[in-house]
């Protein structure tokens, strides 16, 4: 049975940890030295990556038409690892690290997830074995402390569940398991995984700075804020190398240590409310760190989860690759390699930040925005369609101007056609009339006197 108990005795007194404010600037540097050292780091493993055989060479669902190197991963994780050491350098979040492990196991367990795809990358692994890769550096997460431990639920009055560490731990590795998952499918343009992963980051970080703000910069609640702002930093590096036309892919060392990194960030976030000050009525504030889940995830949930369905009706195997993922259908709309990629950024930006704004602002302010923003969003994914079918429709109508049958229209061009041809019929037959009329030989006249002179001489015969 899960029990339900008061948090009273599990809260930590805010001021043994109080702190001077929320370390904005300092987290700003965090996130700049990651940008930095990442953007350095793979150049370097771009060189590195095409000696060592990790090319990607173009398949038959793939969208790059070249070669391409991988282990772009290997650079992002070189910058989260300085941005870290940077922020245990700084004085305003130096304290930070004392409270929490959550940094430590962010490092080891990206580590292992790093070293899973570096050899994915370059050799290849089986589903299975990639799977266990996964459950090992989710496990580490939640050796080294970072778990949901609670689960409020504020209905029916039950309050808020704390679960024990076997349920505890089975939670948080299915969450991050599915997050590695979800960003690991779709990552199938260039740009795509970088974006959504910085767009997220920034997300989090946003939920984190506000539960920073409302402890007043308790530097126990530094943590998540801390692996927001090194993972935001991360993509930001990596992307001028990324975007179309990617000179690196990211490979499944990038894509699954961004979900990593985004899972653990939200986990971490997820402890950090004091559930025990709010009651059953403050229900979005209770459930603020799965809104926050599910909106930062909603679209690479969405796609993984249509794959999956997919695939079983198709009786072939989950990691069976195909082309048709969102990004495929947003180019089958009719949208450019760019267009696409943005406009899912669009999606992905338009849920997560509204799922983080919901911490910070009323729900009042927070669903128009939300509404409006899912409506700029849907009228950008149809506009292709939309100009495609006007184009077809003009298209057809001028060619069935062109080519329709003797109608009221062709009856009419006719007409006048008709009677200028039978009036150049009327006229050329009147000239050829004229011409044999002229042409014929005359009758000689015959000799005789005029009337007045005959009749002279009529008059002088009588005589």
């Amino acid at each position: 049975m899960i029990p339900v108990v008061n948090l009273a005795s599990h809260a930590v007194a805010a001021e043994e940890f109080a702190g001077a404010g929320v370390p904005y600037r300092e987290l700003m540097l965090v996130g700049i030295a990651a940008a930095l050292i990442t953007y350095f780091a793979t150049a370097v493993v771009r060189v590195v990556a095409v000696r060592f055989g990790a090319v990607a060479v173009p398949r038959v669902r793939d969208v790059h038409s070249v070669p391409t190197p991988r282990l772009g991963g290997v650079g992002m994780y070189a910058g989260v690892v300085a941005a870290f050491l940077v922020a245990s350098q700084l004085p305003a979040l130096t304290r930070g690290f004392a409270y929490s492990k959550d940094v430590m196991a962010v490092i080891a367990a990206g580590g292992v997830i790093v070293i899973v795809g570096i050899i994915d990358d370059r050799w290849g692994l089986d589903a299975l074995t990639k799977f266990v890769g996964q459950l090992t550096a989710a496990g580490v997460l939640v050796v080294m402390g970072v778990s949901w431990n609670v689960v409020p639920v504020p209905f029916g009055n039950v309050g808020t569940v704390v679960l024990d560490p076997l349920q505890a731990g089975l939670l948080t590795i299915a969450i991050t398991v599915a997050t590695i998952n979800a960003v690991n499918f779709v990552d199938g343009l260039d740009g795509l995984a970088a974006g959504l992963g910085l767009i997220a980051a920034l997300a989090i970080g946003l939920f984190s700075l506000g539960l920073l703000n409302e402890q007043g910069g308790n530097v126990s609640y530094y943590s998540p804020a801390l692996i927001a702002a090194a993972l935001a930093g991360a993509c930001l590096g990596f992307l001028p190398h990324n975007f179309q036309p990617a000179r690196i892919f990211m490979g499944d060392s990038g894509s699954m240590l961004i979900g990593l990194m985004l899972a653990a960030a939200a986990t971490s976030a997820s402890g950090r409310i004091a559930v025990n000050a709010y009651g059953p009525a403050d229900v979005f504030t209770l459930l603020s760190p799965l809104i926050l889940v599910a909106g930062v995830m909603f679209i690479p949930m969405l796609d993984m989860l249509m794959a999956i369905v997919r695939r079983t009706r198709a009786g072939v195997g989950f990691s069976t690759p195909d082309k048709m993922h969102l990004h495929h259908r947003l180019l089958g709309l009719g949208h450019s390699h760019r267009h696409t990629v943005l406009l899912i950024y669009l999606w992905v930006a338009v849920l997560a930040f509204s799922a983080a704004a919901s911490r910070i602002y009323p729900i009042a302010v927070v669903a128009p925005a939300l509404g409006a923003g899912l409506i700029v969003a849907l009228i950008a994914t149809i506009v292709p369609r939309l100009r495609r079918q006007w184009a077809q429709s003009t298209t057809h109508r001028r060619r069935g101007q062109r080519e329709r049958p003797v109608g009221e229209r062709a009856r009419a061009q006719a007409t006048p056609t008709r009677r200028r041809a039978g009036e150049t019929m009327s006229a050329a037959a009147a000239r050829t009339s004229a011409r044999a009329v002229s042409d014929a030989p005359t009758a000689p006249m015959p000799r005789t006197a005029p009337a007045d002179v005959r009749s002279a001489d009529i008059g002088r015969k009588g005589i």
